[in-house]
Order: C-alpha cells, then structure tokens, then sequence
C-alpha cells in the first residue's frame, strides 16, 4: 500500500524528461541525492529512513539557491535605484546600503549552498 502511493507521488513530482537531470536557473530536483530506480531514472528509491535527511538537504540546497537569485534580483535592484538616485545624497545612500545589503545575502548564500551540497555528498557516499 505504502509503495504504491509513494511511486504515484513520486511520479506526480518527478520530472518528465528521461534522464532527469535539467534544471530551471539551477535549482535541482527534490531528490538529487537520493538513488533512482535502475529502469526509471526519474522514480525515487526510498531505502530507509536515513534518506529524509538526504530530502530535507534537498530542499535546502533549493531554498538556498532561491536565497542566491533573490539577491541577484536585489542587485538589479540597487542598481535601477541608484541610477533613478539623480545625486540626490538620501537616495545614493539608500542605494548604496541596499547594494552592501544585497552582496552581502548573495555570499551568504553562497556559502551556504556550498556547504550544503559538500554534506550532502558527503552523506550520499557513505
């Protein structure tokens, strides 16, 4: 029963090309560290409980590369408010701190996706 539904849910999030391996601006599936049936390369292979964690850094590796285009979008951002600034000194100033703000997330995030991807390598040869 319980593996019959989770193939359905599996199937329902699984992406639809044969290899399974594109991803949109970056962002990798939910199931990048956990193994796939040998005939479905798209169909998620539960092995124990240990694998939820391999999830859970799956998914926080794709909120943090969320994390990076946010602050991408953040320095677009500053930049069109300090080009609208006009040398007024408040809005140069805003921009500036929303730039330092932005570059600041933006390695943060990067960090972050990092260490995550280096753990949950680390996990998956283990």
């Amino acid at each position: 029963m319980f593996s019959l539904l989770y193939t359905q849910a599996a199937a329902l999030f699984a992406q639809a090309n044969s290899a399974c391996t594109n991803s949109f601006l970056g962002i990798p599936t939910w199931f990048k560290y956990l193994k796939t049936v040998p005939s479905n390369q798209c169909t998620p292979e539960l092995r124990g409980l240990n694998d939820i964690w391999l999830i859970g850094l799956a998914v926080v590796e794709i909120l943090t590369r969320v994390a990076v285009l946010v602050a991408i979008a953040f320095i677009v951002y500053a930049g069109i408010k300090y080009s609208n600034s006009r040398a007024n000194a408040e809005k140069v100033n805003s921009a500036k701190f929303t730039l330092q703000d932005a570059f600041v997330g933006l390695a943060i995030s990067i960090v972050a996706t990092a260490a995550v991807s280096f753990i949950a390598e680390r996990l998956t040869q283990g």
